[in-house]
């Protein structure tokens, strides 16, 4: 199994207007975080979780020619906003893209882009196959994904664990029951938005606390705001088997 970071930032702390503080300024790619999203690809199968605004820009970076299926986590714009875009999967495969999310997050999407879900569609709209999921384990063309139950604020989202990979996001709280569902991991992916407390993300010294408690072999911070600071700044300061991680990494598993 391959995994592609397609985006490592957040809209988090961005300024609505050009920033230019010296991440956003970096010559670094590195410190170029795209909206958050992860590619998990087999031997023959190709998954996504979130569609955020940057999905199309990603897809064609990383040059993804099929995406079998989306995973959401939850239902805010910058893990969704990109779901039209799956359009283009949809002709090359002339299939709809089944969609696996909470009921919740359903709701939300069908509101959001209330012209796929039509009982009347536009011609050449997105077809989309939604597919409720729980807080059980279920299967993805073939593919096991274990849910991850965390809460991002008041708001209960879902992380996902596939084979020895973990992919957790903005949370800042995971109970224990669900840390247990984490446990054992190989590799885990978890939100460090910056230096400072959040509200609803784990800071990066949250981060690397739960980090240490999980004991993967390696672990990734991601979904980082420009606030954290410049890459190579702070890779030096983690320890040896966790990564600042960026857009375009790639680790197999």
């Amino acid at each position: 199994m391959k995994v592609t970071f397609l985006g490592t930032g957040t809209s988090q702390g961005v300024p609505v207007i050009a920033c230019h503080c010296e991440v956003c300024q970096s010559k670094d790619l590195r410190d170029k975080r795209l909206r958050s999203s992860i590619l998990i690809e087999t031997q023959d199968k190709t998954l996504v979780i979130d569609t955020g605004p940057d999905f199309r820009q990603q897809m064609l970076r990383e040059n993804i020619a099929c995406v079998d299926a989306v995973l959401f986590t939850h239902e805010h714009k910058d893990h969704t906003a990109g779901l039209d875009d799956v359009r283009a999967f949809n002709f090359t495969r002339q299939l709809p893209m089944d969609v696996y999310s909470e009921d919740r997050v359903q709701k939300s999407l069908m509101r959001e882009f209330s012209y796929v879900f039509a009982e009347k569609k536009y011609p050449g709209v997105p077809q989309i196959l939604l597919h409720t999921i729980t807080d059980l384990p279920f299967e993805v063309e073939g593919i096991q994904v274990i849910p991850i139950r965390t809460m991002h604020h008041e708001l209960p989202i879902f992380g996902y664990r596939i084979g020895e990979f973990s992919y957790i996001t903005d949370t800042n709280f995971i109970s224990n029951d669900e840390k247990e569902k984490v446990r054992g991991s190989k590799f885990i992916a978890i939100t460090g938005l910056r230096k400072k407390k959040h509200i609803s993300h784990f800071s990066l010294s949250e981060a690397l606390q739960f980090l240490d408690e999980m004991k993967p072999e390696q672990g990734y911070i991601t979904h980082c705001s420009h606030e954290l600071g410049l890459y190579s700044n702070i890779q030096k300061e983690l320890p040896e088997n966790v990564k600042l991680a960026y857009d375009g990494l790639k680790i197999d598993i």
